[in-house]
Order: C-alpha cells, then structure tokens, then sequence
C-alpha cells in the first residue's frame, strides 16, 4: 500500500495479483533535487500524474545545494555532446524561467584567463568549442582588456563570457516545486527506493522510510543524483555505469572581494580548476579543488587550502596570507574514475537499456544546474 501521506491521491489499484503492489501511479521521479524537480515540473506541465520519492526530509539536500550557483554557458563541452547542447539550452531557459518567476539572478560575465603560453593555447580550445556550441558572446580578449574589467587580475589572456551568471538554487528548486505542485505533482519526503523489478504490469518500486510500501508506476524517472546507479542497479537495470565520488572544497575569502566577475583558471583535470565565484550577496569564494574519496563525507579539511594559495595567486598574485576559511563542500557524482577520461551525461531511455517504462540519468554533474530546464524538457519526451 501506498504511504499515508500519498493515499487519496487517485491512483488506480492494480488487479495483478501477481504483483505485491497494490496500488499503481503513472508517473513516479525518485529524487527530489534540482533535476528531478526540473523533470517532474515538465511531467506534470504534460499532464502526467507524478510523484516525486525523495530519501531526505527536504528538497535539493544534496548535490543541489553544495555547488557554486554558476549559470553555465557552455563553452567547455564538445560539440554535439548533452552537456554542451543541454547547457547551452538550459542557459536560455533557466533565466527566462528565473526572470518569469521572481527568481534571484544576475548575468555578471565570466573571466576564464590563462598566464603561460601553453594555457593560452588551451583558451583557443575553449574558444573553439564555445564558438561551435553556439555560445552567447563568447569572445577573446587580450590581457590588457581583461586587467581593465578587473585591476587585480593577473593574465596572459582572456577569453570573456557575458552568458555566464549567478543564482539563488534554493529559491530555483522553490519555484520548480511550487510549480510542479501547482499541476498536480506531489512530494513524498522520507521515502527512500529500497528494491524493486520491471514486470509485465509496470515497474514495481519498494519504498523504505517510516511507511515501507510497494506500488507499481508506469513510468520511473531515476534522477537521484549521487544515488542514480545505486537505484538503477537496485531496479535490476542493464548497463548501469560505475560511479565514484569526486569532492570539491570551497573556501570563503574574508577581507575586500577583488573581482566583481567570475574568474575561472583554464581547467583541470576532473574539475574546472579553482575559480573565483560570488554569491547573491556578493561575497567571494574560491573552488572546487578536486578530491576523490570512497564515501560521502562534507568535511572541509583546512590544511587544503594551502594548495589553493598556490593556485589562486597564478591569476591573484596579491591574495594575502590567511585570507582563506573553509566554506563547504559538493560532490560530482562521477561515472568516470580518476585518470579516465571526462564523460557526457549518460541519459538512458527505454532505446538505450531495452527497459520500458524507465529513463535514468546517471553522472549529472556540472553543468547540471545551468542544464536542469532542458534535462526536464528531455525526460519529458523520453518518457512519452
């Protein structure tokens, strides 16, 4: 039987009584973070009776909330690949959303610098690939142009990106709830997926928490961020990639703020290097560094920042001592181990893994945020 909190609802009752389940639902979104909200808004705006099951006891408490709030634009991706086409989509359609409904954002530019000559040549690629992703406005600029915008900088060159911005999540994830609830879209909280299987009938689904229970759903979207390949391969899913754990340390910067646009080192291996980002309130901080670990674990150590220092001042040479305190961290849900190289978004329909009535993604990571509008847009047609 279905929780107490989801009985009434209108969900038919199943007569296979081959199944456990006693109750059946059309459209069930395990995960209730930035994605999954984005993809039952979509559903429910289509006219799907949905249910979002979520493990914790609020919306977005995972990857959602431990990122750096960047808008995207783009330009790191290879051309054709989800993450450039969904990112560059969902740039468009995230501030007309954010702009519709009150959401708190601002487009302040993005500074992606290089200091040698072999990071100016890794620019050219970046700018390659912006140019052939369709990125707003992205263009190259030398380093006296870009000390200009921003007197503290220190660069070789630039490359300068006006489609890049900021934004409040939590109020992001609020409107994507309240809208998804305002079409009949409903939240299970406390309801993690413990099990289930793919029968004749529809994708039977055990739910843990104080209620356990067992229903049937037509359709299952897995967009559970860090627990997606748990869940796919709980559900007896082929073709479940391997996951891993890639933490991110931030670190707030006290004193006068010296940038009042985003500055972001050429990239790194696994990350974006350490950039220089600013929340709605203007305050500065600087991450993600990249460090794999075998469980979940938000602690910021501080002894790690002194690899920042080092980092930081190849663009900032006048960053003082001292003037880094631990912030907080994130987790990439990687589907790539260290040294691998860089993978897409792995979305898989019915087409893909055979399954019917299932469509996962695995491995959203950045530009996940920026590209939420667009994966909602795209579960919404790999579902029908």
């Amino acid at each position: 039987m279905l929780p107490r909190h989801l009985e009434g609802l209108g969900f038919d009752e199943d007569k296979d009584l081959t199944s456990g389940a006693s109750e059946r639902i059309d459209c069930v979104v395990i995960g209730a973070g930035i994605v999954g909200l984005a993809a039952a808004r979509a559903l429910a705006l289509a006219g799907r009776e949905v249910v979002v099951l979520e493990a914790a006891g609020a919306i977005g408490t995972g990857v959602s909330s431990r990122n750096s709030e960047v808008i995207h634009a783009g330009m790191y991706y290879p051309a054709g690949s989800l993450k450039a086409r969904l990112c560059v989509a969902g740039n468009r359609l995230l501030r007309d959303f954010a702009g519709l409904h009150g959401v708190p954002f601002r487009m302040v530019g993005k500074l992606i610098v290089a200091t040698d000559a072999a990071e100016e040549k890794a620019l050219a690629g970046i700018l390659e690939r912006g140019l052939a992703n369709g990125v707003d406005g992205l263009r190259a600029i030398p380093a006296a142009e870009a000390r200009a915008m921003e007197p503290a900088l220190h660069c070789t060159a630039a490359l300068f990106s006006p489609a890049t911005g900021i934004i409040d999540t939590h109020a992001l994830m609020l409107a994507l709830q309240g809208e998804a609830e305002e079409h009949g879209a409903v939240i299970a909280f406390r309801s993690p997926v413990t099990g289930g299987r793919v029968g004749e009938s529809g994708v039977e689904l055990e739910v843990g928490g104080a209620e356990p229970s067992r229903f049937l759903a037509r359709t299952v979207i897995i967009a559970a961020g860090l627990s997606s390949c748990q869940v796919g391969r709980a559900l007896g899913l082929p073709e479940v990639p391997a996951d891993y754990l890639c933490k991110g340390n931030y670190f707030t910067l006290t004193g006068r703020m010296p940038f009042r646009r985003l500055v972001y080192p050429v990239p790194v291996a696994a990350g974006l290097g350490v950039h220089y980002t600013l929340d709605m309130a203007g305050r500065g901080r600087f991450g993600p560094d990249v460090e794999w670990i075998e469980r979940e674990d938000y602690v910021v150590d501080p002894a790690r920042c002194q690899s920042f220092y080092g980092a930081i001042r190849r663009y900032w040479p006048d960053l003082p001592d001292g003037a880094l305190e631990p912030a907080y961290a994130g987790i990439r849900p990687k589907i790539q181990g260290p040294g691998d190289a860089a993978r897409d978004f792995l979305v898989q329909g019915p087409k893909e893994h055979g399954v019917p009535g299932v469509v996962a993604l695995y491995g959203i990571e950045s530009p996940g945020l920026t590209s939420c509008l667009a994966l909602g847009e795209l579960v919404r047609e790999l579902a029908a």
